[in-house]
C-alpha cells in the first residue's frame, strides 16, 4: 500500500486489544487494512470491541468521521479468539502485558501460524525486542514497533532493530508506517529506547529533587512549565502515566543500562507500595477528585491562600545594572508594574540602547494594538538612565544582570553593599553562580538573594528565587510577592548549581548528546521523539543549539562539580564541538550546519 515497501501488506493482526492494542488496530483500519484483532477470552474481545466503538464514537461526536465511516472502519477488523486466524497476517503486533514469558510465549506460537514471510512486531515500551525475538525461529523478521499512547492521536511510532533485524524488514515496516500518516524513528534495542529513556531520567531527577525538599511539588512542575514551555510539569506528568509504571520503566531501565540515574527514586518506591499510583489511583504526588480524574484537589501539601507571600520591604525605587538584552527586559519588566527604574550602564551609549529597545517592544505592541502611545510614553517616563554606580544610593532593591564572571559580580557587590542605603535588597540574576558568594563579600549577607529571570525577560514567566542560607525570611517572601505583583510566576529554591530548571533540563540535554555519541539514533531521529512523544517546544539538539553549546557545557560543568554525579559529566562530543567552535545557531554551527540557511 506504500510506495516505499517492497512487502505487500493488506491484513494486519494485533494481539492484545486493551487501550493501546485497540488502538492500534483503530489506525490500521482506518487506513484501509484489514486487521484481525486476537484476546485470549470472549471478555477481552468484549472489552476491546468496546474500545475501539468508544473511541470512533468519540471522532464522530467531534465530526472527525462519519457514522457511515466508522461503521466502514470497524467492519474492516474482525474480532476472535483463536491465534490461528493470524494465518493470513503479512503483519502481526503484539500489544499484551509487559511480560517477557507472556511475549516469548506469542511469538513461539506464531512460528506454527504465520507465513514465512509475515513480520513479527513488539509493542513493548521498555523490554528487550531482541529477548522476545529469540523464540521465534526467524528472529530477523522481527521488530519493536513502540506506538505512543493513545495510538490514533500519536504520530510518533518508535521502530526498534535489534542486531538481527533484516534491513527490508526494517525498510518495509518504516514505509507502512509512513503510509499511516505516521512519524517513524528508528533506534536500537536498549530498554526506555529514545523517548523513554530521555524522559524518565529527567522525570526521576525531579522526584529525587522533590524527595530531597529542595523545592515543592508546584514549584518544581511551575518552574518547567514556565520555564521550559513543558505542557505539564515532571510530578504531574509521572501522576498521569502512573507510578507503578515509571517505576518498571526506570528499573528495567536501570537493570541493563546500570546508570545509577535510572536507579528509581527511593519515595517512588514507598508511594507505589503504599498504592499511591496517580490519577488512577485518585492520589500520587498531587491529591485527585476521584480514581481517574484530573482534577487536582487541595490536601495537606497545598500552599494555603492565607500563607501567600507578603511584601515585608517597601519597594518603591528599583535600581538595575546593566544595559544587554536581560538588563533591558527587567527594567521593562518593573516599569510596566508602576514601578520608577534608575539602571546604570557604562556609557550614554549603552543606556541610549536600552531606551531604545523598550521603544522598539512598545511600537511592535502598539502596531498590533496590545498598546497605545501614551502607555508607552507613561512606562518611558518612569525609566532613568545613568553611568554613575553612586546614583543607586536611595533604591529599595537592585538587581545585577551583568556578565557571568562571579569575581565581577563580587567586585560589582561590595560596591553595591557601600553604596546601597540600609535595608536595600541586593539582587542577582545569576543563572549558575554560587550566590552565597556574592553575599559573603557585603555585611548584609540577609539582605542578598538571587532572582533568575528567563530570557526574554519581558514575555517569560518564570523567575527562580533563590535564598542562600544567609537570606533573611522577609526578604525572600518580598522577592516573592514582589514577582507577583510584576506579573511573573515565582518559584522557590536553595541556592546550588542550576537551581530548578538548568538542573533538570541539562542533564537531559547530556544525555542526548550521549545517545547521539553511541550512535543509537539520529539528531533528527532523537528531536523528533521528543517533540512528538513528549510533546516538547523542541527536540534536545535544536534546543541546544540555540542555548549555545559553549553555555551548555559551562553550565553542564557546573552541575558536575557540584553534585559529582558521574552521569553529569559532560559528554565529550559536546566539549568536541565546543572546541571546534561550533557553538550552534550563534556561529552559524552546531548539532545542525546553519551557514546555507
Amino acid at each position: 500500500m506504500s510506495d516505499e515497501t517492497t512487502r505487500e501488506f493488506t491484513t494486519v493482526g494485533v494481539i492484545g486489544l486493551g487501550t493501546m492494542g485497540a488502538g492500534i488496530a483503530e489506525v490500521f483500519a482506518r487506513n484501509g487494512y484489514a486487521v484481525i484483532g486476537v484476546e485470549v477470552n470472549e471478555t477481552g474481545v468484549e472489552r476491546g470491541r468496546q474500545h475501539l466503538e468508544h473511541s470512533t464514537g468519540r471522532a464522530v461526536k467531534r465530526e472527525k468521521m462519519t457514522e457511515e465511516q466508522q461503521a466502514e472502519l470497524l467492519g474492516r477488523i474482525t474480532l476472535t479468539t483463536e491465534m490461528k486466524d493470524l494465518a493470513v497476517a503479512d503483519l502481526v503486533i503484539e500489544a499484551v502485558v509487559e511480560s517477557l514469558a507472556v511475549k516469548k510465549s506469542i511469538f513461539r506460537t506464531l512460528d506454527d501460524i504465520v507465513r514465512d514471510d509475515a513480520v513479527l512486531a513488539t509493542n513493548t515500551s521498555s523490554l528487550s525486542v531482541t529477548e522476545i525475538s529469540t523464540a521465534n525461529s526467524k528472529p530477523g523478521r522481527v521488530v519493536g514497533v513502540h506506538f505512543f499512547n493513545p495510538a490514533p492521536v500519536q504520530n510518533l511510532v518508535e521502530i526498534i532493530r535489534t542486531v538481527v533485524t533484516e534491513p527490508d524488514v526494517l525498510a518495509d515496516v518504516q514505509g507502512l508506517l509512513r503510509s499511516l500518516g505516521k512519524n517513524p524513528v528508528v533506534c536500537g534495542d536498549k530498554a526506555g529506547f529514545i523517548a523513554n529513556t530521555l524522559l524518565f531520567g529527567y522525570l526521576n531527577h525531579a522526584v529525587a529533587m522533590y524527595e530531597g525538599k529542595y523545592a515543592s511539588r508546584e514549584d518544581i512542575d511551575a518552574a518547567m512549565r514556565f520555564g521550559c514551555g513543558y505542557p505539564m510539569g515532571p510530578l504531574a506528568l509521572l501522576d498521569l502515566i502512573g507510578l507503578d509504571t515509571a517505576y518498571e520503566i526506570l528499573d528495567t531501565m536501570y537493570k541493563q543500562g546500570r546508570d545509577r540515574l535510572h536507579a528509581p527514586a527511593p519515595i517512588l518506591k514507598q508511594y507505589v507500595t503504599a498504592g499511591l499510583l496517580g490519577r488512577k489511583s485518585g492520589r500520587g504526588f498531587y491529591t485527585y477528585e476521584a480514581p481517574d480524574s484530573p482534577v487536582v484537589v487541595d490536601d495537606a501539601q497545598t500552599p494555603s491562600a492565607d500563607d501567600k507571600p507578603q511584601l515585608r520591604h517597601d519597594i518603591r525605587l528599583v535600581g538595575v545594572v546593566g544595559t544587554g538584552t536581560m538588563a533591558a527586559g527587567i527594567v521593562e519588566v518593573f516599569a510596566k508594574a508602576g514601578h520608577e527604574v534608575l539602571f546604570t550602564g557604562r556609557g550614554q551609549d549603552k543606556i541610549a540602547g536600552v531606551v531604545a529597545a523598550i521603544t522598539k517592544n512598545f511600537d511592535k505592541q502598539i502596531q498590533r494594538g496590545r498598546a497605545t502611545e501614551e502607555q508607552k510614553t507613561e512606562v518611558l517616563g518612569r525609566v532613568r538612565g545613568t553611568t554613575s554606580l553612586e546614583d543607586l544610593k536611595d533604591v529599595d532593591l537592585v538587581v545585577e544582570a551583568i556578565a557571568e564572571d562571579l569575581a565581577v559580580k563580587t567586585t560589582l557587590f561590595e560596591n553595591l553593599d557601600e553604596i546601597c542605603k540600609p535595608g536595600a535588597i541586593l539582587a542577582t540574576t545569576t543563572s549558575s553562580l554560587p550566590i552565597i558568594s556574592m553575599a559573603r563579600v557585603t555585611k548584609r549577607p540577609q539582605h542578598v538573594i538571587g532572582m533568575h529571570f528567563f530570557n526574554p525577560a519581558t514575555i517569560m514567566k518564570l523567575v527562580e528565587v533563590v535564598s542562600t542560607v544567609a537570606t533573611d525570611e522577609a526578604v525572600t517572601e518580598t522577592v516573592l510577592a514582589l514577582c507577583d505583583q510584576v506579573g511573573k510566576v515565582a518559584v522557590k529554591c536553595g541556592d546550588r548549581a542550576g537551581f530548578i530548571v538548568n538542573a533538570l533540563l541539562f542533564p537531559y540535554l547530556n544525555d542526548a548528546v550521549k545517545m547521539l555519541e553511541a550512535h543509537y539514533a539520529t539528531a533528527d531521529d532523537i528531536d523528533l521523539a521528543m517533540k512528538l512523544g513528549c510533546a516538547l517546544p523542541m527536540g534536545p539538539f535544536e534546543l541546544l543549539d540555540v542555548v549555545g553549546n559553549d553555555v551548555s557545557l559551562a553550565i553542564q560543568k557546573e552541575l558536575y562539580l557540584e553534585f559529582r554525579e558521574p552521569g553529569f559529566s559532560p559528554a565529550p562530543l559536546l566539549e568536541h564541538l565546543v572546541t571546534a567552535g561550533y557553538l550552534g545557531r550563534k556561529a552559524g554551527r552546531g548539532f545542525r550546519d546553519y551557514s546555507a540557511r
